[in-house]
């Protein structure tokens, strides 16, 4: 069993070996299971994934549990960042 709080600051990649960001949190069910990961993008993510940069701060996407293949020192998706376009930012991050 892992804690979000070993998870959070977690390097996130693609399959592709693409940086997506960091893990900044999650949300959970009534039933206290995770559903979603709050990813804080990379710039470079942001750009890829077509969100604007705001002026000041940062883009998180809360990416559903089931796309995580796994984890370690970091993260791994199963999805290459061409198939994460599309993912929701969180709202009020």
């Amino acid at each position: 069993m892992t804690k979000i709080s070993e998870l959070n600051g977690k390097k996130v990649i693609t399959t592709d070996a693409f940086d997506v960001g960091k893990v900044s949190g999650a949300e959970m069910d009534k039933n206290w299971q995770i559903t979603h990961v709050h990813i804080e993008l990379s710039k470079e993510a942001t750009n890829e994934l077509s969100f604007k940069k705001p002026v000041l701060g940062h883009i998180t996407i809360c990416l559903p549990i089931n796309l995580i293949q796994g984890f370690g020192d970091m993260i791994t998706l199963n999805k290459t960042r061409e198939e994460l376009k599309g993912i929701p930012e969180c709202k009020g991050s």
